[in-house]
């Protein structure tokens, strides 16, 4: 059962970060946008269970919690503690299980795999480390006509600043690596 070290505010005013002792995954982010999508994950499903919850992401020992901003976060976040303290502490996962929690795989085409492979190494190194200090993260959806079409997710989803200065800057990293490249938030 993980423990919560810490929970810091993120930008986005609607989002909480929670800094955990114990890992919830090996390295594999999990982002749910509804409870729909969260119903096959029992502590994404507990936190949707929450009222005012609209967005759940985590990976490794960071979990971040949105919410429609209609609840104050002081009581809110007596409700979200004892679903995350519940929740089972990732363990070494298989070779199968690690491809099963594998994102879906982002549509390109196949002489643009190494493109993309560039991109990502950047993205690693430069964007989604600040993103998820931030409680978010990004996701490639499609790379295309020199098209990379993004999806943020956690915090980063629904934060003012994610389609406007944050998007300018990950194109400006990203255009170090391809200049020819244009970022497309959806």
């Amino acid at each position: 059962m993980p423990k919560i070290a810490d929970i810091e505010k993120t930008p986005n005013p609607n989002a909480m970060r929670f800094v955990l002792k114990e890992p919830l995954t090996q390295g594999v982010a999990r982002s749910f946008e509804n409870a729909e999508q969260a119903a096959g994950d029992p502590l994404a499903a507990a936190l949707f269970a929450v009222p005012h919850v609209t967005n759940v992401f985590y990976v490794d020992r960071w979990l971040t919690v949105t919410q429609d901003g209609e609840a104050y976060w002081d009581k809110l976040l007596l409700l979200l503690a004892p679903p995350i303290r519940a929740a089972a502490a990732a363990t070494p996962v298989s070779a199968g299980e690690a491809e099963e929690a594998t994102p879906r795989k982002t549509r390109v085409a196949p002489e643009d795999e190494e493109r993309l492979a560039q991109i990502n190494a950047v993205l690693d190194e430069r964007v989604r480390p600040a993103l998820l200090s931030d409680g978010g993260g990004l996701e490639i959806l499609e790379f295309a006509d020199n098209k990379l079409v993004i999806r943020y997710q956690g915090a980063c989803g629904t934060c003012p600043s994610s389609l406007s200065g944050t998007l300018m800057a990950i194109e400006s990293v990203i255009r170090s690596v391809d200049p020819d490249v244009e970022v497309i938030a959806v």
